[in-house]
This record gives structure tokens, sequence and C-alpha cells, in this order.
């Protein structure tokens, strides 16, 4: 699986085989993900590096936060762990009961 470190101020003047290149001294690298924005294409200047253990990411922070990659100092810092928002269960939402009946469906029949 791998653990993920978080690479910033890349330059726009840096590849993929780049990034993968300077993070191979440290350890293995599974995947390089370098940000674009989804509406232009854009790249963002920053990234993921996915390394084999956490031993290796450890020692990526470690090492090569503050090394120069083209002509900029990156920063290499542990990426924030991805929090997956839980959809709405259909029971919840306007018009709903603790049931989860609508309310159309809790009235009673006219006598």
């Amino acid at each position: 699986m791998g653990v993920e470190v978080y690479v910033g101020q890349i330059s726009g003047l840096v590849t993929e085989d780049e990034v993968r290149k300077l993070f191979s001294v440290v350890g293995t690298v599974t995947s390089v993900h370098l940000v674009t924005d989804s509406a232009s294409g854009e790249f963002r200047g920053c990234g993921y590096v996915r390394m084999s253990t956490e031993e290796e990411a450890g020692e990526a922070v470690d090492l090569l936060n503050g090394a120069q990659l083209g002509d900029r100092l990156i920063v290499v810092k542990n990426a924030a762990p991805k929090i997956f928002k839980k959809a709405p269960s259909i029971k919840s939402g306007p018009g709903r009961d603790s049931s989860g009946k609508p309310p159309h469906a809790r009235r009673k029949p006219i006598s």
C-alpha cells in the first residue's frame, strides 16, 4: 500500500520522473502524483509521493525537506490523512422523522 508524503513548492519546470528520481535515493517510490487544477489543468506546484514503507516516508521527510529540486527548495512533510465524508442516509433529510418515513406516509386516514 505505501505511505504518502506531501511535496510543496515544486517548480513548474520539474517532471514526475525528476521527482521520482530524487525520492528514490531514500527508498522505493511506488507512485508520484503532481496536483493540477481540475478546471484549467494547470500545475498547482505540489504533489504526493508514495513510498513503500513508513520508515522510507519518514526518511524522505527528514532528508529531502529543504532539498533543491529544479530551481526551488521543496517542502516535504507527512501527508495529512484523507478524510472521506459519509454520504447522508436515505432516512435523513427534510420532512422525515426518526422512522425515516416521509410526512405523507405518517398521515392517518380521514374517517
